[in-house]
């Protein structure tokens, strides 16, 4: 039985891997759907830089991880690359893909991310985005517009927390969680 459970495990973390990088997305896609969330807006003219995960993959069963591939911005220009690593223990099922975007709010905090070796505590969060009503496919391709989700706060507003602003939105799956505690950061210098 423990055989099982442990190949059960290693095969939602492989996914997860895989997930993370093989649907990675596309960069500037991914900026377009947060650009257009009204909560999200006022980040893009106000901010010091950022970092993009088109996708990140998340999965579990009683042990679960996360992964996904991004790029860090500053001044509007890509300055490294960096990968977002998540395990985690407990009560949990399931398989999810979202994108997540990262802003930093002056100097101090973009150096903080681009340490190499950064890591949100347990009390992080982040504001959810979800694809708008105006979602139309076409022969150019899909786009959706996005709006404040059922984790923003009662006004829809989000604010800067220790210098940085995290949103994420979901593609997909079989889990709902905004909370981004405990994920580690890797940072590489273009």
């Amino acid at each position: 039985m423990k055989q099982n459970r442990s190949a059960v495990i290693m095969t939602l973390l492989v996914a997860v891997f895989f997930v993370g990088t093989a649907y990675a997305g596309d960069f500037s896609d991914t900026i377009e759907v947060f650009k257009k969330s009204p909560v999200v807006q006022p980040f893009f003219k106000n901010t010091y830089g950022y970092a993009v995960f088109p996708t990140v993959g998340k999965g579990g069963l009683g042990i679960g991880g996360a992964y996904g591939k991004g790029q860090v911005y500053q001044g509007g220009k890509v300055t490294g690359e960096t990968k977002l690593m998540k395990v985690t223990i407990g009560l949990q099922a399931g398989g999810q893909g979202f994108s997540e975007m990262i802003f930093f709010k002056d100097k101090r905090a973009y150096d903080e991310f681009v340490s190499g070796k950064f890591e949100f505590d347990a009390t992080a969060s982040a504001v959810a985005i979800t694809a708008g009503a105006q979602a139309k496919a076409g022969t150019e391709g899909t786009t959706a517009g996005a709006s404040a989700g059922s984790n923003s706060d009662k006004q829809g507003k989000a604010s800067y927390s220790n210098g940085m602003a995290v949103f994420v939105h979901t593609k997909g799956g079989l889990m709902y969680e905004a909370a981004i505690g405990g994920q580690k950061f890797s940072f590489e210098a273009k």
